[in-house]
């Protein structure tokens, strides 16, 4: 089973961060958190790495829907966006709600997966398209 969706674009780091941020947002997903990880890596670790940015993206009625489902889903929340460099390209994955709800058995989860799913879909298909 995989964990992600995944869509690699030619456009640099930065630019992709900020199309991702846009997408996200375009689908009803604000970022609550944000994890620069080849920055903290090379002050915790001293090791060096391409760009790589953790965004933890949340829409706050889906987040609603599933917390009132299970109050422990919480553990699972938010759905996790990489951005990464990759040479002369930028991979951005997003983390399958499907993956991450297939722990709880519930009929209300796989509905809310299902729906973030699209919407984390849709996010990552309209990062091709030029702004």
């Amino acid at each position: 089973m995989t964990y992600t969706l995944t869509t690699t674009v030619p456009t640099p780091f930065d630019e992709t961060v900020a199309s991702v941020r846009e997408a996200l947002a375009a689908q009803g997903f604000g970022i609550l958190t944000e994890i620069d990880m080849a920055a903290t890596l090379r002050t915790k670790l001293g090791v060096e790495m391409p760009p790589y940015l953790v965004l933890g993206a949340c829409n706050p009625p889906l987040a609603h829907r599933a917390l009132q489902a299970d109050p422990s889903v919480g553990t699972l929340l938010p759905c996790n966006v990489v951005v990464r460099a990759d040479g002369g390209t930028t991979v951005v994955d997003a983390v399958d709600p499907h993956a991450m709800m297939s722990v709880a058995d519930h009929d209300e989860l796989r509905a809310v997966a299902e729906d973030a799913e699209q919407r984390l879909r849709a996010a990552l298909d309209s990062i091709h398209t030029p702004r």
